[in-house]
């Protein structure tokens, strides 16, 4: 029996990790001949650390052990932040990327700018220009599509003030090796794998 495809796995988790104070982002599965990845990007206010992550890690692999859909397939499971290039599709993805930068499309034009507050429906964002940095306000409905960037160093200190600081727990730019963060763009310092059949071989991805 094959591993259950992602919708099944959202209503296994997702009541779960709510109850952890965790939002379920994504579920990923990745087959690879008899071998599968299941991946799940979690997130929550204050971040997800590595202890989290394998705590939640052994909570998911109870829940999948507890039903019949996984049967004896073997599979590799991934707890993982999300990671640069994920959509901002949500108030809360607006809130905890507040002190990153993202490339933020409207009808009128497109640009990279550092998110600041979430104020209601409006995001304020800190832009530059030749006088330096400045906040503006782009209204969210105006906003057809966002993405965090990748940036290799910190950000420039007057640029993190005017965007509000970080969310206390969050992971400031150029703290990690976002060169380095795989195929999907993921912060992969939060993630976990859990190989569900210790005597089978990792499979590489």
């Amino acid at each position: 029996m094959p591993v259950p495809p992602p919708e099944r796995i959202v209503e296994l988790v997702t009541d779960l990790l709510d109850n952890e104070g965790y939002d379920l982002e994504d579920v990923v599965v990745t087959a690879a001949g008899k071998h599968s990845t299941v991946r799940l990007m979690v997130d929550s206010d204050a971040g997800l650390g590595l202890d989290e992550a394998a705590r939640l890690s052994r909570l998911v692999s109870e829940a999948f052990d507890s039903v019949s859909d996984f049967g004896e397939s073997p599979y590799v499971l991934e707890v993982t932040s999300p990671g640069i290039g994920r959509p901002l599709t949500l108030d809360r993805h607006w809130r905890r990327a507040q002190g990153r930068k993202a490339r933020i499309e409207t009808a009128d034009e497109t640009f990279v700018a550092r998110i600041g507050e979430l104020v209601g429906d409006t995001i304020r964002v800190v832009a530059s220009d030749r006088e330096g940095p400045f906040v503006r306000s782009v209204p969210l409905s105006d906003v057809r599509k966002a993405v965090v960037e990748i940036e290799f160093s910190p950000p420039h200190a007057r640029e993190l003030e005017l965007a509000g600081g970080l969310p206390e727990g969050r992971v400031q730019a150029g703290e990690i090796d976002e060169n380095a963060v795989g195929e999907d763009a993921r912060d992969d310092e939060n993630a976990v794998d859990e190989d569900t059949e210790s005597n089978e071989p990792r499979m590489d991805k």
